[in-house]
C-alpha cells in the first residue's frame, strides 16, 4: 500500500512540475491508446467472425462472374475495409497532436520563465527553474506519447491492410 501511495505522490509531483498542459497531453495519450487497444481487440475478437460472414455470403451466391457480382463483391469488401479502418485515421491524428501539445507546454513554460525574468531579473536561477521545468516536461511527455503512438498506429494500420487483403483474396470470382 505504501508503494502505491509513493507512486501517487510521484505522479502528483510530476504533474505539478509539468504544469496544466500535462493533463491535456495525458488525456490525448489516454484516448489514443484506448482506440489502439479497441482496434487490436476488434481484429482479434470480432473481425474473424465478420470475415467469415462475408465469405459465407459470397460463397452462397450462385453466380460470381458477372459485372453485378463484381459490384456486390466490391461493396462487401468496402464495408469490411471500412470496419477494419475505423478510428485508424483518428489514432494517427492523435499521434500528431501529442508533440503539438508538448510544444504548447513548452511555450507556456517559457512564458513563465520570461515573467519571472521580468519581475526578478535574470540573476535568479532558482525562480526560473520552475518555468524551465514546465517548458521541458510537457515536451518530453508529448514526444513519448507520439513515439509510442507511431509504432502502435503503424502496427494497427498494417494489420488492417493485411486482414483486408486476406479477405479480398478469399472472395474468388469463379463459377
Amino acid at each position: 500500500m505504501q508503494d502505491l501511495l509513493n507512486a501517487w505522490i510521484a505522479i502528483q509531483d510530476f504533474m505539478a512540475r509539468g504544469g496544466n498542459v500535462l493533463i491535456l497531453i495525458f488525456l490525448v495519450i489516454f484516448v489514443m491508446w484506448t482506440l489502439i487497444i479497441e482496434r487490436l481487440m476488434y481484429y482479434r475478437l470480432r473481425f474473424g467472425r465478420e470475415a467469415a460472414q462475408v465469405i459465407d455470403a459470397w460463397e452462397s451466391r450462385h453466380e460470381r462472374r458477372s459485372w453485378h457480382a463484381h459490384q456486390v463483391r466490391t461493396a462487401m469488401l468496402s464495408q469490411a475495409r471500412t470496419n477494419l479502418n475505423a478510428n485508424v485515421a483518428f489514432i494517427k491524428t492523435l499521434v500528431a497532436v501529442c508533440p503539438l501539445c508538448g510544444l504548447l507546454g513548452t511555450v507556456t513554460g517559457m512564458i513563465e520563465v520570461f515573467d519571472v525574468m521580468s519581475l526578478l531579473g535574470n540573476g535568479n536561477a532558482r525562480a526560473m527553474a520552475s518555468g524551465v521545468s514546465k517548458a521541458t516536461i510537457p515536451t518530453m511527455a508529448g514526444m513519448v506519447g507520439a513515439l509510442s503512438g507511431v509504432f502502435a498506429s503503424s502496427y494497427v494500420e498494417n494489420r488492417s491492410n493485411k486482414l483486408g487483403g486476406r479477405l479480398e483474396d478469399s472472395l474468388t470470382m469463379d463459377h
